[in-house]
């Protein structure tokens, strides 16, 4: 009988384990970048291959830098946001294009509505990696220093829009 105590009580462990892991929310990852310099990008821009920008040419800037790809059913629901922002004119949006082939990010823009002041072209994923994206779409406030202060995961609501992202970004530009 005293053989089966060990098995049953690392079950009933790992059960307890398993339940408080299905409550956390995915979308509250801490990120380990918030507080630190975006890491070192030099990427072409989407409108013009033969540019290229990078972590300099954002310096002096509060930016909103929005992780997409025109293959990205979230994005898409994102998207009507973005161009109301844009329109706004509250904080620059610069969009990148991650793991797209540029005529479908192109063409997703020309359909959609462009609400970035520059896309740039992530094909191959490698700066996403380095900003530790998960998944697309994902959003990062980045301050005039060139750094990270908030990661939304996800699409942008008008909620967080309106209690998190806007009175971040009216602070950092304050």
């Amino acid at each position: 009988m005293k053989k089966f105590l060990i098995p049953i009580g690392l079950f009933a462990a790992l059960g307890l384990l398993l339940a408080y892991g299905l409550r956390l929310n995915p979308r509250r990852i801490p990120s380990p970048l918030i507080g630190k310099p975006l890491p070192q990008f030099d990427l072409p821009v989407l409108q013009n291959p033969g540019q290229t920008l990078n972590n300099a040419d954002l310096r002096g800037h509060v930016v909103l830098i929005n992780v997409w790809a025109s293959w990205c059913v979230a994005c898409r629901e994102e998207h009507p946001l973005l161009i109301d922002l844009a329109r706004q004119k509250i904080v620059p949006i610069i969009g990148v294009s991650y793991k797209d082939k540029p005529h479908d990010a192109l063409a997703e823009l020309k359909v959609s509505g462009d609400p970035y002041k520059t896309v740039l072209v992530d094909a191959n994923g490698h700066a996403a990696i380095n900003w530790g994206v998960y998944g697309v779409p994902e959003t990062f406030v980045v301050d005039r220093n060139g750094i990270i202060r908030y990661k939304q995961i996800g699409p942008i609501t008008p909620r967080a829009w309106q209690q998190k992202l806007l009175p971040l970004v009216r602070r950092l530009q304050g």
